[in-house]
Order: C-alpha cells, then structure tokens, then sequence
C-alpha cells in the first residue's frame, strides 16, 4: 500500500476514492495468486451461497466506510498512531467474561476451526498423530494436502470421495462449543460466526444462514467441474452418489461433479470478503477457537478488528501470535498474549469445550449451556432412532438441509 498524503493537500471526496481504489487492489490480490497458493483447510464445514451483485446503495456506502476504517488502522498502526486502549480489566478469562456482562459488548464475532468438532470424533488437520493428514496413507498420495488439491482431485477423485463417506456431514452431533455459540446467537450479542469447517455442525446447533460466514465452501449443493458446464445438484443427490461408491459425474456432459466446498487453488466465496469488511470493523470482542490460524486468508482476520478490540484466543496451544517484522511496518495484526505490551489478548489453553464451559461458568449461563445441550442431543437422537438405519438422513443432516435454505436477497 502506498503511503497516503496528509497535511489537507487534497479534498476529501478525493481522499476516500484513492483509498476506496486502494482496498479494491488489496482486495483483488488476495482473491488472486496468494489466495490459490495457500487456501483451505478443509473437511469440517458447510456453507451459504455467494451472491455476487448487489444493488444496494446503503450496503455498498457500510461498505465504503469499513474500508476507510480499516484503512485508517493500518496506516495509523504502520506509523504508531492510533489509540490502543485496554477495554478490559484484566487479561483473564474472567476479565473476558466480566466485560461481556457489562453490557458494552454487542457485536462478538467468533473465528472457528476444525478444533471445535475434535469432541464430535470429527479429527482436526494437523495433530501429530490424530489429526486427518497424520491417516491418510492407506489412500496413497503423493503429500497429504492432495486430497483437497483441485488439479490432484480432477486427475484422481477416488480418495476424496472415500474421505468423503467417512466424514460425510450428518453423522455427528454439535458440541459444546457450537451450542455456546447459539447462545450467544439467542443473548442477542452475536454479530456473527467465521467458519473453516465444513461439517454443517454449526447450523445443526441452530445458527442460520445470516448468522454464518463459511469460508471454506459448502456440501449443500455441488457443481460439474466443466467449466462451460457448471451444472448445479443438491445435497441428496450428491449423498446417493457417495453412498453408492459411485464417482459422482455429470448427467448433462459426463465431467466430474464436486461438492461447493474450497479446495487448494480455488477462490473463497465472495460473501466472504464482502462481509468482513463491514463485520471486523464493528466487533468488540473477537473469539477465535479450534484453529491453527496458519491458513490464509483466514488467518489475517485477527488482524482486521480495531486496536482496541479484545480477542480471546481458546485453543490447545498459543498460536496467531505476531510476527515482529510485520509488525513492524503495520501488517499481521497478530496477537501478543505475553509481552510488557500486551493490552488486549487473553488465551485459554484447554480444549474448545472446557473453554466454553469455563467461560459460560464465569457468565453465569453454566446450567444453561448444558442443559441445551442435553435436550438437543437427546432431540438427534430420537429423530435418528425414528429415521431407522434405512432411512437417507440422520437428524444432522436433516437439521443443516433445513437451515441452508438459500437467502433471501435483502440477505445478501
């Protein structure tokens, strides 16, 4: 980016157009080359549609002013500017909860990995040995990421597809922590969540469409891979194939058919971009949990919330710390739980659910919390029983069929 010009030289109608077309740059690099060298982590996620117009006057003018916003940030934490007020009493976990009780904190975004359904025996991507890509020899590929690699997955679908049946969404039930996450959905301090998973577990749990951002793509429609093709099937369609050991082609022109989710070397849905640029701005505590934050651009988000916004790492083990050269020249935004400069970033290292149930504990929603899980549990499990081992939906994938209904277009 380059420096802008102070000291009143130019007007600023003129001023904001330069940096509305200096975030535009920004923003078509990153959907560009940097994004197809090191997308995704995927395989615990499901996801929303995309709508790539709009013609929404007030949303493009939010949006304009969230560019500005974080414009301003950048070059204000590049040159040592700006405020760095501690909006917490203590970096605690029970500092964290007492500022959620003041009231002050209405606008929580949560930025979620696969860590956060390890509970529902769904394994996460980089344990050593338990996590996906430490166990997928018998499936022999060349590295364990190919498995996700669009170029691999067009020459050889077979591994996938068998992965696929083994951790297809609608097997498993929503943990902890996704229920704590639709209470404060329900607390009305939710602004939304940011999901890499692609296990629909969210929307099981009861978040909606409005509510997500599943950047890593989605199982609830897929599309032929041709691309002068592009023929559209839906969830059950695609259920059948899988199930039936079938490679999945297209009926219109025999080319391969592949679920909606990111794979290494494709874009992030648009939505994606659109909407953390109006999100990030506006939040006031960000949650990140379950996530190694090493996939961008996932991982840069951290960085995209006001300095003086407090953020709560709960994860096995540190990670998103910063990296002192680009901090340096403004960039990263990574988090600093340890240094005599430390203001904002509280880590709870436990597992997601402990976590939770540690902060609801704090909150004073303990008894709640478990008890929604309780009867929601309890809920999938009568639906399941009633389905029959016959039938082709368990209560889980009924409940994220329902919920990925397409939105309306005020939605968008």
């Amino acid at each position: 980016l380059s420096q802008p010009q102070v000291g009143g030289e130019k007007p600023e109608e003129r001023l904001e157009a330069e940096a509305d077309t200096q975030q535009t740059n920004e923003d078509t690099k990153n959907n560009g080359s940097e994004h197809q060298r090191e997308l995704m982590t995927p395989l615990n996620t499901v996801a929303v549609h995309a709508d790539n117009q709009s013609d929404d006057s007030s949303e493009d003018e939010a949006t304009g002013e969230a560019d500005m916003d974080f414009l301003r940030g950048l070059f204000s934490s590049a040159l040592g500017l700006g405020s760095s007020e501690k909006v917490l009493d203590e970096l605690s976990l029970e500092g964290v909860a007492r500022y959620i009780n003041s009231g002050k904190c209405k606008n929580i975004i949560c930025m979620v990995g696969a860590g956060i359904s390890t509970s529902a025996g769904i394994p996460d991507f980089r344990s050593p040995e338990t996590g996906l890509y430490a166990n997928l020899q018998k499936y022999n590929l060349p590295y364990p990421e190919a498995i996700f690699q669009i170029d691999y997955f067009k020459k050889h679908p077979e591994p996938f597809f068998a992965l696929a049946r083994e951790l297809y969404p609608g097997q498993f039930k929503p943990t902890i922590c996704h229920y704590f996450i639709k209470m404060l959905k329900d607390k009305g301090v939710l602004r939304r969540c940011y999901t890499q998973n692609i296990d629909t577990l969210e929307r099981v749990a009861g978040l909606e469409g409005d509510d997500l951002i599943e950047a890593h793509g989605t199982f609830y429609t897929s599309h032929c891979v041709k691309f002068l093709c592009k023929k559209e099937y839906n969830l059950d369609w695609m259920k059948e194939k899988i199930f039936s050991d079938e490679i999945p082609k297209c009926e219109k022109c025999s080319s391969l058919v592949k679920p909606d989710i990111v794979f290494f070397g494709e874009n992030l849905p648009t939505r994606f971009f659109t909407s953390m640029k109006m999100d990030f701005p506006r939040c006031d505590l960000l949650i990140v949990m379950g996530t190694s934050l090493q996939v961008q651009p996932f991982a840069s988000l951290v960085g995209r919330v006001s300095k003086s916004c407090p953020r709560l790492l709960i994860n096995m083990e540190k990670t998103g710390q910063a990296d002192p050269m680009l901090g340096l020249l403004g960039f990263g935004g990574g988090m600093d739980f340890d240094s005599d400069k430390a203001y904002r970033d509280v880590a709870q290292i436990s597992t997601c659910d402990d976590g939770c149930l540690a902060l609801a504990d704090l909150l004073g929603w303990k008894a709640e919390l478990e008890e929604l899980v309780k009867k929601e549990h309890a809920r999938i499990d009568s639906e399941d029983k009633q389905e029959g081992p016959g039938g082709s939906k368990g209560a889980a994938a009924k409940g994220a069929s329902a919920s990925a209904e397409p939105k309306s277009k005020a939605e968008e």
